[in-house]
């Protein structure tokens, strides 16, 4: 049930003309809110050797996977609360949370208080979806998934700058400026969505199944923990054994308690099919492009001369391109889709960005050794992560009622950080396989078979998610439009 939209709301939801100066300004909030997810991920990376000399320790995958690890966490809570509560009430909380988790970073004397303030920060992370669903519910429907696509994917043109802002910061002071950034960003945020944005008027009367999201949320941190971490640091590693056990079992009581709760955060009884197929398109598809780009790093940095069969190095700003073009691509393909998706569907650009996928995985599969071609295959391979993020997101809130939508948004979320998580492992896992006798590098056997199974991720991604769009189209003829 949900509560009348108040007056402040009400003329945003009746206005079906597209496109207004209010609209454009709170588009502009939400891509600065997504952007702090950037700096909580990205600029860290960028001082890993520091923060891991200041803290004395070699596990510096600690250091960064932990918010990341977080996010899967909070997503599930952060969503139920939303739908409960209010996307713009919560929204600001993550966003403050986020902030107060880089400052505990920033103050660290330690290890184990940095990663506190991780684990905080991470609730940021996790709340990426909750822009999607105040867009579906607050945006006119003319304009409401081409918004989504513009605010998914927004982000990706202001990281392609953010490396170089955090550089020149962490040169004029230390690796804690980062942290310094972060904060400011994510309070100027916070403010901002407060001050600007109205409420979003669509509340479910439900109580917040805090148990079940404790549960859930430990679960998946404590799964992808063990997937994450256990390649660098030992796959029998005592502690991260102990680590996967307590997720398994955290995650195996969650079922139990949802099947067995009224009102649980995530109801397996409501995970209709087509929902389902949707996620694991997300899954596959995403996944796939993350770890393609993880391999895009590697050729990028070997030199073809080598004689490896493989690599880019020595072109004039090779690897440079070769990432920019699909933080490029992601962004055109965030807005293309969210455009098409208000006129043909979402079900059919999320078959559209999974066949570009396997497409340009193809493409990179036979260009490994030439640059231009396989720099413009890693821009179309940016083309499908922002098709299917956008794609992904506008689907599944399309596919449950308007109370719903913040929780079956935080599962997008967490598959998107699952299908990162999960294949990037498979890729490192090839690799490290096929390592050369003597050297670092892996052979080309390996880095083609790398590529391979990508291809057969975007094959599977596609088939599932043309199953969706005939499906739906079908109940489309058959029922009318919903």
């Amino acid at each position: 049930m949900t509560q009348s939209p108040s007056a402040t709301t009400e003329p945003a939801r009746r206005d079906r003309d597209g496109w207004s100066g209010r609209l454009v300004w709170w588009v502009a909030i939400l891509i600065v809110a997504n952007t702090l997810v950037d700096t909580v991920i990205v600029a860290p990376l960028l001082v890993l050797p520091q923060m891991a000399e200041f803290f004395g320790t070699d596990q510096s995958a600690w250091l960064n996977a932990s918010a990341v690890l977080a996010g899967a966490m909070w997503a599930p809570l952060l969503g139920k609360s939303a739908d409960i509560y209010g996307k713009r009430r919560i929204l600001v909380l993550a966003l403050l949370a986020g902030g107060i988790g880089a400052l505990i970073c920033l103050v660290a004397p330690n290890m184990a208080i940095f990663l506190l303030g991780r684990v905080v920060q991470g609730t940021a992370v996790g709340s990426v979806f909750i822009t999607v669903v105040y867009i579906r519910q607050m945006f006119p429907a003319s304009v409401g998934m081409t918004s989504v696509g513009i605010v998914t994917s927004g982000s990706a043109i202001l990281g392609i700058a953010s490396p170089f802002l955090f550089a020149a910061v962490v040169e004029a002071f230390d690796f804690r400026a980062v942290f310094v950034v972060s904060a400011a960003l994510a309070f100027i945020a916070a403010i901002a969505v407060r001050a600007f944005l109205p409420e979003s008027p669509v509340h479910v009367r439900s109580r917040l199944d805090v148990v079940g999201a404790l549960l859930l949320g430990l679960g998946l941190a404590g799964v992808l923990a063990y997937i994450s971490l256990a390649p660098t640091a030992g796959w029998t590693n005592l502690g991260l054994l102990v680590t996967l056990l307590t997720g398994v079992t955290l995650l195996v009581a969650w079922i139990f308690s949802a099947l067995r709760t009224s009102e649980p955060v995530v109801d397996l009884r409501k995970l209709t099919r087509p929902l389902v197929a949707t996620l694991m398109v997300v899954v596959l598809g995403t996944g796939a492009y993350q770890a393609l780009l993880q391999l895009i790093g590697i050729i990028g940095q070997t030199p073809l001369e080598a004689g490896l069969g493989y690599g880019l190095a020595g072109e004039s700003n090779s690897l440079g391109l070769m990432f920019a073009l699909p933080a490029l691509g992601a962004a055109m393909g965030g807005v293309v889709a969210g455009w098409l998706g208000g006129r043909i569907g979402p079900a059919r650009t999320l078959a559209g960005g999974a066949l570009i996928g396997l497409a340009s995985g193809f493409g990179l599969f036979l260009s490994t050794g030439s640059f231009l071609p396989a720099a413009i295959c890693a821009g179309f391979l940016g083309l499908t992560a922002g098709a299917l993020v956008t794609s992904g997101f506008n689907l599944a809130t399309t596919l449950v009622n308007e109370e719903r939508q913040g929780v079956v948004a935080s599962l997008v979320q967490v598959m998107l950080g699952v299908g990162a998580v999960v294949m990037n492992i498979v890729g490192g896992s090839i690799l490290s396989a096929a390592t050369i006798p003597g050297s670092s590098s892996p052979s080309a056997s390996g880095v083609n078979l790398y590529i391979v199974v990508m291809l057969a991720a975007f094959a599977v991604a596609t088939v599932i998610a043309v199953g969706i769009s005939t499906r739906t189209r079908r109940t489309t003829a058959t029922d009318g439009p919903h």
